[in-house]
């Protein structure tokens, strides 16, 4: 909502100043002019805002989950066939984000001020996505609003399920190695060092693993924070690297050809793909739009522009299937199965079909990754950790044996 200060004249002739807070100048203008008052001056005034609050503001963001509940609220609203305005209005006062609710109550005064939903929505990009702006918009044109927000909210329940999976997967896996690191790293920097005086000091020759290790120890302590800084500028780079173009296409790449993994961020990528183009198809949005917008909602370079590549050929007369059969990112039985949809005229049917079929591949493939990788890596690490007690505890049982 912004604030504006207005100077207007009455119906006797008189002024009138004041301030009145509006989603956007012309809804300010006409909320007074109903009043009855003749707008003679319409300034907006800038709100300002404290360092403490646009902090905490910052960190407030408004989570996928939450537009996942947002979307089936307001299908299920819909469908008892509840007002717009209404549906709006009931959800932003009992939403428990504050800065869910303002946006919440700033889409009920622009539809109010007559912006179509969808354009009411088009204003919060990062709350709406492109996809769902323009699935809302064919919702409207088509006139089946009630069955896009279901179709949205299906969608979205589908997708927030699968990042969870994927995510929940990895965090075992992560939680071991971080814990293990530190294990490691308190090791060599407290206890090693006490253990390895009592080698130096009797004068035996130690093995080459022994060597090692003593080496580690030595470095850690002496050069450890220096380490540490360079391990967080590199990450740092890194990090910077990937935001730039070229490092997001190097990622993206790296991200489907990585061993193993590379397969199951394939099989996810094709998933979200068939699933948002038969979203898209089935809420009555164009076939060059539902590429298009599929292309800027699909977070892998690589896929956006194999999808950018494919609305260009289409655009010239191309079919779907052939223009996606010559990138080898695209299995031949996808680019086969969106053939035969194209010929029989049931592409969204066959798009549903594949969706369903990848996020399946992506369940068994994260339930083989999860159940490899749990002895898998308590293998590896108990051997690493056996070793590093044994190149210290041997040479100290040998000085045992020798006195």
């Amino acid at each position: 909502m912004s604030l504006f200060k207005y100077k207007t004249t009455t119906k006797e002739g008189g002024t009138k100043e004041g301030q009145i807070e509006a989603a956007t100048f012309d809804i300010a203008i006409d909320a007074l002019q109903k009043r009855g008052l003749v707008v003679i001056s319409l300034d907006p005034i800038k709100k300002k805002i404290g360092l403490f609050e646009k902090e905490l503001f910052s960190l407030e963001k408004i989570k996928k989950v939450d537009i996942v509940i947002f979307s089936r609220q307001i299908a299920t609203l819909f469908e008892a066939k509840v007002p717009a305005l209404t549906s709006f209005e009931l959800l932003a006062s009992e939403a428990e984000k504050p800065v869910l609710r303002n946006k919440l109550l700033e889409i009920v005064e622009d539809v109010k001020g007559g912006l179509k939903i969808s354009d009411a929505f088009a204003k919060h990009p990062r709350i709406f996505s492109s996809f769902y702006v323009n699935m809302v918009k064919s919702g409207e044109e088509s006139g089946k609003l009630e069955e896009v927000f279901q179709f949205l909210a299906d969608y979205l329940e589908r997708s927030y399920d699968l990042s969870s999976k994927a995510r929940r997967a990895f965090i075992y896996p992560a939680f071991v190695l971080t814990a293990f690191l530190v294990i490691v790293v308190l090791m060599l920097v407290v206890v090693v060092p006490q253990l390895i005086g009592i080698i130096e000091e009797s004068g035996q020759d130690v093995p080459f693993y022994t060597d090692v290790v003593i080496f580690s120890s030595n470095f850690l302590k002496s050069y450890g924070i220096f380490a540490l800084l360079i391990l967080v500028g590199i990450i740092a780079f890194g990090w910077r690297y990937i935001k730039t173009k070229a490092g997001k296409i190097s990622f993206s790449r790296a991200q489907i050809n990585f061993p193993f993994l590379g397969e199951l961020y394939r099989k996810i990528y094709l998933s979200r793909m068939a699933d948002n183009l038969e979203t898209l198809f089935s809420g009555g949005v164009g076939v060059l739009r539902s590429l298009q917008i599929t292309s800027d909602v699909i977070d892998n370079l690589v896929y956006k522009n194999i999808l950018e590549k494919t609305s260009e050929k289409v655009k010239g007369g191309a079919s779907i299937a052939e223009s996606l059969s010559q990138f080898e990112e695209i299995p031949g039985f996808t680019s086969q199965m969106i053939r035969i949809g194209e010929e029989t005229g049931k592409l969204d049917f066959i798009l549903k079909t594949l969706a369903r079929f990848y996020r399946k591949e992506v369940d068994q493939a994260l339930e083989t990754l999860v159940s490899m990788l749990e002895p898998i890596m308590t293998v590896v690490l108990g051997l690493f950790v056996g070793l590093l007690l044994a190149s210290v505890l041997i040479p100290i049982y040998n000085i045992a044996m020798s006195v």
